[in-house]
């Protein structure tokens, strides 16, 4: 059975502020390829069609890519932060 995953309140506002979607960031981490990242954690991205304006800088994008930042333990993952890139 998969670890259930929870957002923390930075998390959740990262994602608001850079276009993320919860789905997005469950599916990163679940299908995504895990890499180390600094201070223990670790960060899986996961490429999207996105087709619309970032709301970042309302620039059209054929693409975005999301990527979450968490720290895996014994019985749960928690989401550290999320990044969004936007390309074309």
């Amino acid at each position: 059975m998969a670890k259930p995953i929870y957002f923390s309140p930075h998390a959740r506002q990262q994602m608001l502020l850079r276009g993320a979607e919860e789905e997005e960031v469950i599916a990163a981490i679940r299908s995504g390829n895990w890499q180390p990242a600094k201070n223990g954690k670790l960060h899986s991205r996961l490429q999207f069609g996105y087709n619309k304006d970032s709301p970042i800088n309302q620039e059209f994008y054929l693409y975005k890519a999301v990527d979450a930042i968490f720290k895996e333990g014994v019985e749960q993952i928690v989401v550290i932060t999320v990044k969004v890139y936007y390309f074309n």
